[in-house]
Formats: structure tokens, sequence, C-alpha cells
């Protein structure tokens, strides 16, 4: 049940693991892309609702973009409701734009969570948001944050060096290009096997789902063939490409990944799908 003042409407799938159960009480699960829905759950218990923490991209069940309108209207409510909007871009933010999902998707959230990419590969994540909302942390507000890493000054440098490099020299437009090139290889090589499947690509995140789709929130992903996609990721290894091993999790390209080695994962993907079927 959700609780005044500490009520969180979150979405995804319905799995608390790892979740401390009071946290998992004082939580209200609703359906990604399901306008409906999160306005429902504002109608029953809005005065209880303290925020909405939402994936603009989600990612926890591979790669799902939202609805057209979807993300206006999820700030609008919560706008309207006085409750918090809180975008975790810990897997979108500066991968699929500079400014994460929310300048790709023209959405301004009330805080944004930040995870690791920003720290080269150094152990970083970051928050942030409104003003009125960020004095409320200590030393100038009453809710207390730390960490051992906190302020760390190699990680936080390597996070400052890392968000200059890619506002002076934007890897966008060209992982743009090469994230679709894959895409399309990866769907060229699924139909040319008869192979049902789904690809989910928003800038340089992408998901083969293999379902007839579309993939749109957690049910529809989970009628994925999951025991084909394994066949398919050990076939594709067996090629010297090495995926995720969860059918539920997104792949990402890099500037590291040439055209060349693109086309050699498409070409893999053309054994491995004549695998699956032979």
């Amino acid at each position: 049940m959700v609780k005044a003042g500490s009520g969180l409407a979150t979405f995804g799938t319905p799995d608390s693991a790892g979740v401390p159960a009071d946290v998992a009480r004082n939580t209200v699960v609703v359906p990604y892309n399901d306008v409906a829905a999160l306005e429902k759950v504002f109608e029953e218990q809005g005065s209880e609702i303290a925020c909405v923490i939402i994936e603009p991209v989600a990612g926890n069940m591979g790669c799902v973009p939202p609805s057209p309108g979807y993300l206006e209207a999820v700030r609008k409510i919560t706008s309207q409701r006085g409750a918090l909007l809180i975008l975790d871009e810990v897997i979108t933010g500066f991968r699929v734009a500079y400014g994460g999902a929310q300048e790709l998707y023209g959405v301004k959230p009330d805080l944004t969570c930040l995870g690791k990419i920003i720290g080269g590969g150094l152990p970083v994540g970051a928050f942030g948001g409104r003003a009125d909302v960020m004095e409320r942390i200590a030393p100038l507000g009453p809710v207390y944050q730390a960490g051992t890493l906190s302020g760390n000054p190699l990680a936080v440098t390597a996070g400052l060096a890392i968000m200059k490099l890619l506002k002076e020299s934007p890897p966008y437009p060209e992982l743009e290009r090469r994230s679709a090139q894959l895409e399309r290889g990866l769907r060229d090589a699924a139909a040319e096997a008869g192979i049902a499947s789904t690809i989910n690509r928003v800038g340089s995140m992408l998901t083969a789902f293999f379902t007839e789709g579309p993939v749109t929130d957690w049910p529809s992903a989970k009628k994925s063939d999951t025991d084909r996609y394994g066949r398919y990721f050990r076939a594709m290894l067996d090629e010297g490409v090495y995926l995720a091993p969860s059918q539920f999790e997104c792949a990402f390209v890099s500037l590291a990944h040439t055209d060349e080695l693109i086309e050699r994962t498409i070409e893999s993907a053309r054994t491995a799908m004549s695998v699956l079927v032979s």
C-alpha cells in the first residue's frame, strides 16, 4: 500500500527481488506505456503519491521506447497532481543524446538519476534536478546523502572530462548511423530465416526480441521465445560475437564498433539464424 508522504509509483517488471520489504510496501507498480493505469492510480491514491520514477526508455526488460505522447502525459499528470517526476537515466543518460532521453523527447523531469556512463569506466553516479528540490539536500536542507565515493576526485575528474569530450565532439550522429545499420542487418537476417522477431532501438541501444511484437511493455516483451534466444546466443558465441546472455537486456553500439565489425556481426547473425531453423 502507498503511505502518505512516502509513496512511489514506479514502472517496469513487477519483481521486487532485492528491494527492501518496506520499500516494496510503499511502492505501486504501474505498467509502462499505460497512461490510463497511471491516471487510475492517481485517482485512487493521488494524495499519497510523492513521486513517479520511470526509465524514459525502458531498459530493464530489453529496449522498449515510450509510445508517442506517453512521457508528455506522465509529465502532465505528475505536474497536475503535485508529484515529482524522476527520470532514471542510468542507461539513457549521455547515451541516446548529450542531454539524455529528456532532451531526445523534450520532457523535463524534476529529478534525474545518472549512472557510471559519465565516468569513462570509473565508478561514479550523479543525481540532480530543480533547485528547490536539491536545496532539501544537506547541508542546505534536512535530507542527508553520502557515500564512500561521494565527491571522489578521480571519478569526478573523469566524469567532467567525459562530458567535455562529448560536448566538443558529439558522437551521436555517427552512433545513430551505425546503430541503424546494425538494426537493419539483424532485421533482415531474421526475415531471411523466416524467424519472428521485433527489433526495438532508440539511438545506440537496441534489443532483438524473438517475438512477432510489437514490444511495448513487459507483458509483450515476455512473449519472446527465450529458449530460441538462448540457442541464438550460443550460436553467436560460436561465431565470436558475445551478446547479452538474457533476452531482456539491451545491446549498446559504441564508436569502437566499426562498420567492419557491424557487418561481421550481421553476417554472424545470418549464420546463427540459419542454425536455429536447421
